[in-house]
């Protein structure tokens, strides 16, 4: 837990301390979705709530962070499936009901993996080891990507607003709890 909390405090000082430049703070967004996706989302939307960062470069930067780590991920599988040692998996027969599941279920499964805590890694990778088409993935992460993110967003831009008056530090540590 002290990891996690110091890789968030991390995140809100790397971010908050980029916004000298547009530049320099889309790219600190588009790193912090990298590293953890859903506590940047909730910093960044703190921060547009004060106005240090502008909703426009808060959610592209936002979007094409996680946009870019989804594929980065379906890559990963894609990468592994070209092993030769690995890539007997992908055909074996034990195999074969999860990745016909998958298949079955393509759309569905990538979309909600949004949603579901730690599922996004082990689904977006299998769908590259399983060579899933890319085109349905990257149409799908898009959209997934915009509910979830939106609305993780401006729940905690929401939130930023009603507390700045009255809720100083109290207000980040709640954000964090969230």
């Amino acid at each position: 837990m002290r990891v996690h909390m110091d890789i968030l405090l991390f995140l809100s000082h790397f971010i908050a301390g980029a916004v000298d430049s547009p530049i320099s703070l889309s790219l600190a967004i588009i790193l912090g979705a990298f590293i953890l996706e859903d506590p940047t989302a909730v910093i960044v939307g703190m921060l547009a709530a004060t106005g240090t960062i502008g909703v426009p470069i808060a959610l592209c930067s936002l979007y094409g962070g996680i946009i870019i780590g989804d594929i980065g991920l379906y890559c990963l599988g894609w990468f592994a499936s070209t092993h030769p040692r690995l890539k007997i998996y992908g055909d074996h027969e034990m195999a074969l009901p999860f990745r016909t599941w998958l298949e079955s279920r393509f759309v569905l499964t990538i979309f909600w993996a949004r949603f579901i805590p730690g599922s996004r890694l082990p689904t977006y990778a299998a769908s590259g080891f399983f060579r899933t088409p890319i085109s349905t993935f990257i149409l799908t992460v898009i959209i997934a990507t915009s509910v979830w993110t939106t609305f993780l967003f401006y729940v905690s831009y929401w939130f930023g607003n009603i507390t700045s008056g009255w809720l100083t530090y109290e207000r980040w540590s709640i954000a964090v709890i969230f």
